[in-house]
């Protein structure tokens, strides 16, 4: 096994059971970019602010729940819960694959909030008034591979973490992002 598979594989483990991080100087960081989707293989927006609606994701991000069911309704249900309404990635791993703010489609990303422990159903406030639920990993897509050869596979188990709006409010970039 090599060095990166094993690297790669130690991130999942600490992911789901928080492994031994030492949490202690990394429960809190600051969010420092905040990004839309608003269509199919379109350019994300770039926003100061943005309003999460409780239980359904981003307003105006094409993940958020009734736009996920106006798109789906002739075809299947949506989860009540869906498990991909908000995406957030930390700059340091950006930086580490020497990727921009907003490359990988994330919609917040943020600075100095550790990653590496945080696990599924982890909750994460945002602001004074966001709270989301860590629902899982955020798988790397073929799409990665369009940004820089083999993306795909560097960014396995590190392209960020996906969330639930358990609560919504008003997010801005520079608010504060804490494990609670």
């Amino acid at each position: 096994m090599t060095g990166v598979m094993w690297c790669k594989i130690k991130f999942v483990i600490q992911f789901w059971n928080h492994g031994g991080v030492n949490m202690a100087d990394s429960q809190a960081g600051v969010i420092v970019s905040l990004r839309k989707n608003v269509g199919s293989r379109e350019p994300m927006e770039v926003v100061d602010q943005m309003i999460v609606i409780k239980d359904e994701g981003i307003e105006g991000d094409r993940h958020r729940k009734a736009s996920v069911n106006q798109q789906y309704s002739e075809v299947a249900s949506v989860s009540a819960r869906a498990k991909r309404q908000i995406l957030l990635m930390d700059r340091e791993t950006l930086h580490k694959f020497d990727l921009a703010d907003g490359q990988i489609r994330e919609n917040v990303t943020v600075e100095g909030l550790k990653f590496l422990g945080i696990k599924q159903g982890d909750r994460l406030q945002l602001g004074d008034d966001v709270i989301l639920e860590i629902t899982g990993l955020c798988d790397p897509c073929p799409r990665m591979d369009e940004i820089r050869d083999g993306l795909r596979d560097e960014l396995e188990g590190q392209r960020g973490l996906l969330a639930y709006s358990e609560m919504g409010g008003m997010v801005k970039v520079g608010d504060q992002i804490k494990l609670i």
